[in-house]
């Protein structure tokens, strides 16, 4: 399910370099070198920009512009399936036939975050091309130190008048997860909760994070997939009862937190952050 106001922010410079031409079933997580998953471990989402965790904290998300933070499980944000506003001319400029394009010809930007352009996932070489450019992302984020990515878009297909399909993301995701692994990191799966089961099985995602699977009662479709190797956000502009009942739920998911949308740092205005 699409979410309104999620929270993206600037991906790699390397992207910006690459654009500019500077120059089956998913193996097991022990294919992959590097430190196992902490499933069910307390999270936090830092998209807004990265802080000290807190002591319990075992694992965190960040951008891939941002360090890793110390002594923690890391994964680095990538956007997958569109392009980041910063990058908007660049793919035009560089890539411009991996842009997807409406009946008019016209670029298909993202209705709500519409600096962002979808991708065109058609077709086998346009995949491929778009994995190279991505995947100097994802090897950007190995080299960091991040232990995972994950990969945001995967439903840009339903932002496409019907020019893209779910097969067709989850080819490229599968290519994507490829280079994931073989850079020695895991791949989650982020949100499209109604793709779990084929984003395991056909593209080899080894996670989910998702957002607001309490508040669209979607959470089963994830675990029922990666059991315990699910986390998920809420915000409280969307959750219909308090954090604590919704926690105490049947459905909830282990590793469960409550953010502020905008993803504030500790001590602005407005922060929010509680764990389950």
């Amino acid at each position: 399910m699409r979410r309104q106001l999620r929270r993206r922010v600037t991906v790699s410079a390397v992207l910006g370099c690459v654009l500019a031409a500077c120059s089956p079933a998913p193996a097991p997580d022990n294919d992959v070198p590097g430190p196992a998953f902490p499933a069910g471990a307390p999270f936090d989402y830092q998209l807004g920009g990265g802080y000290r965790p807190a002591p319990a904290v075992r694992l965190v998300v960040r951008d891939s512009t941002a360090e890793p933070a110390p002594n923690v499980y890391n994964v680095c944000y990538v956007n997958g399936f569109q392009t980041q506003p910063a990058h908007r001319s660049l793919w035009l400029r560089e890539h411009a036939d991996l842009v997807l394009r409406d009946r008019l010809g016209a670029p298909v930007a993202d209705p709500e975050w519409p600096g962002e352009l979808v991708l065109d996932t058609s077709g086998e070489d346009k995949r491929q091309r778009i994995a190279t450019v991505i995947g100097e992302v994802i090897a950007g984020c190995a080299r960091a130190g991040f232990d995972a990515v994950e990969l945001d878009n995967l439903d840009s297909f339903t932002r496409s008048a019907g020019r893209l399909s779910a097969a067709d993301n989850l080819a490229l995701a599968a290519g994507l997860v490829r280079t994931a692994h073989a850079n020695g990191l895991l791949a989650g799966q982020k949100n499209a909760a109604e793709l779990s089961d084929r984003a395991r099985e056909e593209a080899g995602f080894d996670f989910a994070v998702a957002e607001e699977c309490l508040a669209y009662r979607e959470c089963a479709a994830y675990t029922e997939v990666y059991g315990d190797r699910v986390i998920d956000i809420e915000y409280p502009d969307t959750l219909a009862e308090p954090f604590a009942e919704a926690c105490a739920r049947d459905d909830a998911v282990a590793a469960t937190i409550l953010r502020d949308r905008p993803l504030l740092a500790p001590g602005e205005p407005n922060h929010r952050y509680e764990a389950c």
